[in-house]
């Protein structure tokens, strides 16, 4: 049993001051999640806010909300989010209310897709360059088009628009969705982007996406409105974003401005986020938890700006441990909060949530492979809470994928008829 410490002298309480003046009440947050809690015709709904209310009570500090798209022609998955314009303005601002009436932080994280769009979802799928997926999930994902120059410049301006309609809402800030294998981190890989104009081909080319995304919101939302970014430590791929050149992208967004990074990693083609390609670690960093941590010592020698790591972590003495190294300022939490939607109450007291986070399998191994379980899985414990319930921390994987197939095609078919 882990020894419970004094509440006061916890570093997970203690407030943090971002480069732009905003306070977050303690250094526990809430990373995104898959919801698809949206309608079929992708607007936000009263099950996102007290799925956000249930959350917030726990005594979070900040949270960054399930990817949002910006572009309803570009879907992640069906059930998504999309603001691009402020038809659905009064269910936003009860939706930021949610959390920051009770003194949490709420941060969009705005995505798109890219080519990382199930088949038939989308009327067609972009990316930097025509790169297909790996043959195990090219039966699941479509080759994508080349976007054209026009094309770059209308999203990085939709980035910029969204901001600031989440901001007008009431949201408390922005956050970037630049891992995971969507269209920013496509950008940033040279895997995934072979071109060879502005956009493609020198890691400073690669990076230039990202830059203009986040150019374009810092000018719409203004200095004072917080902007953050979720970027991969690596790919885990060959070819793909490496270290090196993630602490060099981090180093230009510290210089420009940028107000919390957040570490991940990985893609649907290696998916490092779950946990899975992790390496035997040293015994130090196994008694540390989190899987990126030693990335984030590496990027807080380079920048002072302030480290968000999520992945790994299962106790309150592990996190307030990686807090008083010093590599991080901010604990990341998520597939916890799906279990137990109340953890965070406990974390600040010194205590282990009663439930802890296990691997999630179906017994099918294409499906296990592919880590998918580790969204569908906790999609549907979101649902539940969402519902006014509680969770199921036992719930069978193989149950969960069957009912997620077929609510998947369902809300496939829904999401292309509403287009038609």
């Amino acid at each position: 049993m882990s020894k419970i410490l004094q509440p006061h002298n916890l570093p997970l309480n203690q407030p943090l001051r971002l480069p732009n003046g905003n306070v977050l009440r303690n250094r526990l947050a809430k990373s995104s999640m898959s919801e698809t809690l949206g309608t079929y015709g992708n607007h936000a709904t009263p099950k996102l806010v007290e799925l956000y209310r249930r959350w917030a009570s726990s005594g979070i500090g900040l949270m960054f909300t399930g990817n949002v798209m910006i572009d309803r022609r570009a879907l992640g998955e069906p059930g998504n989010v999309v603001i691009e314009d402020e038809s659905d303005m009064p269910i936003l601002q009860q939706w930021a209310r949610a959390a920051t009436g009770q003194g949490a932080a709420l941060w969009v994280q705005l995505n798109h897709p890219g080519k990382q769009s199930p088949k038939g979802l989308n009327a067609s799928n972009l990316s930097p360059s025509a790169i297909p997926f790996k043959e195990d999930l090219a039966a699941f994902f479509e080759t994508p088009r080349e976007a054209t120059a026009d094309e770059i410049r209308d999203i990085i301006r939709r980035f910029g628009r969204s901001a600031a309609i989440c901001k007008k809402a009431g949201f408390s800030g922005v956050q970037i969705h630049g891992a995971h294998g969507y269209l920013v981190s496509q950008f940033l890989s040279p895997h995934h982007n072979q071109r060879t104009d502005q956009w493609g081909g020198s890691a400073e080319n690669r990076r230039r996406f990202v830059m203009a995304v986040y150019a374009e919101i810092r000018k719409q939302v203004g200095a004072d409105f917080p902007v953050g970014i979720k970027l991969n430590s690596t790919d885990f791929q060959r070819g793909g974003f490496t270290e090196e050149e993630s602490i060099a992208t981090i180093q230009a967004l510290a210089d420009a401005g940028i107000d919390l990074i957040e570490i991940s990693g990985g893609t649907y083609e290696a998916p490092a986020m779950s946990g899975a390609f992790q390496q035997p670690q040293k015994a130090t960093t196994a008694a540390r938890e989190a899987y990126f941590l030693e990335f984030a010592e590496k990027v807080r020698a380079a920048v002072r700006v302030p480290l968000m790591v999520t992945g790994g972590f299962r106790t309150a003495e592990g996190m307030n441990a990686a807090l008083r190294s010093g590599a991080l300022d901010v604990v990341g939490i998520a597939r916890l909060l799906a279990i137990n939607p109340d953890a965070p109450a406990a974390l600040l007291q010194g205590r282990d949530s009663k439930h802890q986070v296990r691997p999630i399998t179906t017994g099918i191994k294409p499906v296990d492979r592919m880590g998918v379980m580790e969204i569908l899985w906790y999609t549907l414990q979101l649902r539940r809470i969402a519902n006014g319930g509680n969770p199921r921390p036992n719930e069978s994987g193989l149950v969960a994928f069957i009912k997620s197939l077929m609510k998947s095609s369902w809300g496939t078919y829904c999401t292309k008829r509403l287009r038609a």
